[in-house]
């Protein structure tokens, strides 16, 4: 009888060379989805499966890293907590131009504020209120992003809640976009008329609602 070294080596080779792949803590292994079809590594005609019996191989060959590259880890959280923030702003009729911050509210670990600039600003400059939601940097670590829910409001002081005048949006904050909102979230029409209902007693108030869904962290 042949010995099965003999058999094997006269049998049909399947060869899979891959490329070169990079191997790190996100990625652990690597492979083919479709190696060899079912149909014919079952057929004995192909002398894959000799005496109900398979051999595998591998060939690996460690090669030095010429790069290092910077990975990323998404950590989403499950059941994410809101965060509400209310800054009232008296004398508002007396503002200028200039940008104005809330004080600062801390919310998962991070510090923000809300910056508004009564004048408008950008698109905004002359005709809207330009408002934002800001992270401070200075409690971001190095290589973080923060995926975050928000809304920004301006209180209807007459008429309840339902005529608030707010904006929803998803954004990741991180070093390069660390202040995201709109230039011309409402018009200075509305918001300096006469005996309005968003500036009694000339105070104005607005919130912040912010919901961090998820965090990407380097390493």
């Amino acid at each position: 009888m042949m010995p099965l070294s003999n058999v094997l080596a006269l049998l049909p080779r399947l060869d899979a060379a891959g490329k070169e792949t990079r191997f790190h803590g996100l990625k652990f292994s690597w492979g083919f989805d479709q190696f060899v079809k079912l149909s014919t590594f079952n057929d004995a005609r192909h002398g894959f499966l000799l005496d109900d019996s398979c051999v595998f191989g591998a060939e690996v060959f460690v090669r030095k890293e010429r790069s290092r590259g910077t990975g990323e880890l998404l950590s989403m959280i499950k059941q994410p907590d809101p965060f509400e923030y209310t800054w009232k702003i008296k004398n508002f009729s007396k503002l200028d131009e200039k940008r104005q911050e809330s004080e600062i509210f801390s919310m998962a670990d991070q510090k923000w504020k809300i910056v508004l600039y009564p004048k408008g600003k950008g698109r905004g400059m002359g005709t809207h209120l330009s408002l934002y939601l800001a992270l401070d940097l200075a409690t971001l670590p190095t290589g973080y992003r923060l995926y975050t829910e928000y809304t920004l409001r301006i209180l209807n002081q007459f008429w309840g809640r339902e005529s608030d005048r707010y904006v929803k949006a998803k954004h990741w904050f991180d070093a390069s976009s660390s202040e995201r909102g709109w230039a011309r979230f409402i018009s200075q029409d509305i918001i300096y008329q006469p005996n309005g209902s968003y500036v009694v007693k000339d105070t104005c108030i607005v919130e912040a609602e912010v919901t961090v869904l998820g965090i990407v962290s380097a390493f």
